[in-house]
């Protein structure tokens, strides 16, 4: 777990928290051996604020294979590029309301 946020993801956890989308978000959860930015249970859904830390050829490929391995436990994951969150929080905030909007009412019960 980090000790200190990015810019982005303050933003973006000031318009996410305290249920303000509809569903309760949590900051820096464990989902298996791995911490996300945010995670909601009922949706079960990863938000990852991806600053320039994530643009290397090898980042890249581990945040592939961590996403990968934790889709595979039924998360489902929406990647935001910190510059774009702090570029345009309100179509980062409409991003995610798209994304649950069209699927709270697909959302399964792990096995």
């Amino acid at each position: 777990m980090r000790n200190s946020s990015t810019y982005g993801e303050e933003l973006l956890w000031a318009e996410i928290r305290r249920r303000q989308l509809g569903y309760q978000f949590h900051r820096q959860v464990r989902v298996l051996d791995y911490i996300v930015d945010f995670y909601c249970h009922e949706l079960r859904l990863a938000i990852e604020v991806d600053g320039d830390s994530h643009n290397s050829p090898e980042a890249f490929r581990r945040d592939k294979q961590r996403q990968s391995h934790i889709e595979k436990h039924c998360v489902h994951f929406i990647r935001l590029k910190d510059d774009d969150v702090r570029g345009d929080i309100r179509k980062s905030v409409d991003k995610i309301k798209l994304w649950i909007k069209e699927n709270k009412d697909k959302i399964e019960s792990p096995e």
